[in-house]
């Protein structure tokens, strides 16, 4: 979920994404202190996604979520400085509470298609999250989007610890 250089991203054929393409993958695991349920709830409602979803000092004014196979979804992000961002895909496999699977496209990049696939699993009263995201053109692209992820995943812990009163979680 990177805003690094999304004005400056080049036009290509649209590729399809997955693990056996030869591009850089990004896998982020996150251990929650929360019940699955409460993070798959926090993961998908649009209006509790508002709160934690992009980079630190990013907003999140629109995102809507048709949460089934062939649903879309399509979020507006805006920087800090005030730049608009806006994303969009269609969820392929939705399992909840243990699984999603979406595209996921830059507006400003429309021919560009990586794939995002995100599993949480139950650990007594805590949840496991392994991220995985494919598709990425070069290595730099992957890093600018692996910082954004974690830096939306440590936004997820901090709402998660105000929703819970107080308790973390940690990578």
């Amino acid at each position: 979920m990177s805003a690094k250089g999304a004005a400056t991203k080049s036009a290509g054929p649209r590729k399809k994404t997955g693990a056996s393409t030869g591009q850089p993958s990004l896998v982020i695991k996150r251990n929650f202190d929360a019940p699955r349920d409460l993070v798959w709830k926090v993961w998908s409602d649009p209006n509790q996604a508002k709160n934690w979803w992009g980079p630190h000092g990013f907003t999140l004014p629109f995102v809507e979520m048709d949460q089934r196979p062939g649903g879309k979804w399509r979020a507006h992000m805006v920087s800090m400085d005030g730049k608009d961002l806006w994303q969009h895909g269609i969820y392929r496999e939705i399992v909840p509470p243990e699984k999603t699977v979406y595209t996921f496209i830059w507006d400003s990049e429309p021919q560009h298609e990586m794939l995002v696939t995100v599993l949480f699993a139950a650990r007594g009263n805590k949840t496991e999250m392994t991220f995985r995201q494919d598709g990425f053109k070069s290595v730099s692209d992957k890093d600018g989007h692996e910082d954004g992820w974690n830096q939306t995943f440590d936004r997820l812990v901090a709402y998660l610890k105000t929703l819970q009163g107080g308790k973390n979680a940690r990578r």
